[in-house]
């Protein structure tokens, strides 16, 4: 299996995105252990770094992919120029088959989505009301689930989502992550669940500080990518 994971690794991080080898080997654990038939669903696909690991993942199970994103345009999104690179990284990638892209946004088919799912990964848009409706994605995994979300404890949306929906809820049970990849399972968390999630904020201000310096240093022409 680890050899598995090293050449789906080796195609993924030729694909521009800011998923890590730690990241990719924990997205790539959750949906290798799937169930044959399983759908994943992968909320913001990007030009499709984390698609790649969770399609060669899901092809190893017997699962498939169901890839969410609608690809807006404008200069930060990129819209179809950057969705014809996600559909050629996939198909190079040989996953193609089992990879499914919905191009629409998760808030708008989340409220009427009928079917089933064994696995959710997001990444989407990381403003707080965005992050927060896709935390109840959850809705639609079976007990025991995973459930993981990039950039957690690293951007302020998606933090304060999980502060807002996670850590009152009775949903989503904090495991720990992976540099900013949270993982969570779908079942009722307790105290101390509830206190990790906690024990995550000074973290996320020494991300939130990191950020601020390399803002203010993109002005005098330095560069570095943010903590992921």
């Amino acid at each position: 299996m680890d050899d598995e994971f090293d050449d789906a690794w080796a195609v993924a991080a030729t694909v521009p995105g800011w998923l890590t080898h730690g990241q990719a080997r924990a997205l790539w654990d959750a949906a290798r252990q799937l169930p044959v038939g399983s759908a994943i669903v992968e909320i913001g696909s990007h030009q499709g770094r984390s698609t790649v690991v969770l399609g060669r993942a899901a092809a190893a199970a017997g699962a498939r992919v169901i890839a969410i994103d609608p690809f807006i345009g404008g200069a930060m999104f990129g819209g179809s120029a950057t969705r014809a690179k996600f559909e050629r990284n996939v198909a190079d990638a040989g996953v193609d088959g089992v990879v499914q892209l919905v191009t629409q946004r998760s808030t708008v088919l989340r409220p009427a989505w009928d079917t089933p799912l064994a696995m959710v990964y997001v990444d989407g848009k990381h403003d707080y009301w965005t992050a927060r409706d896709d935390l109840r994605w959850v809705a639609h995994v079976p007990p025991g689930a995973p459930v993981l979300v990039h950039d957690s404890f690293s951007s302020i949306g998606v933090t304060a989502a999980i502060l807002a929906h996670v850590l009152p809820g009775r949903e989503l049970r904090y495991l720990g992550r992976v540099g900013s990849l949270a993982r969570f399972e779908a079942a009722a968390p307790g105290r101390r669940d509830r206190a990790r999630i906690l024990a995550e904020l000074p973290w996320f201000v020494r991300n939130v500080l990191i950020k601020v310096v390399l803002r203010a240093g993109r002005v005098v022409g330095y560069r570095r990518s943010d903590p992921y």
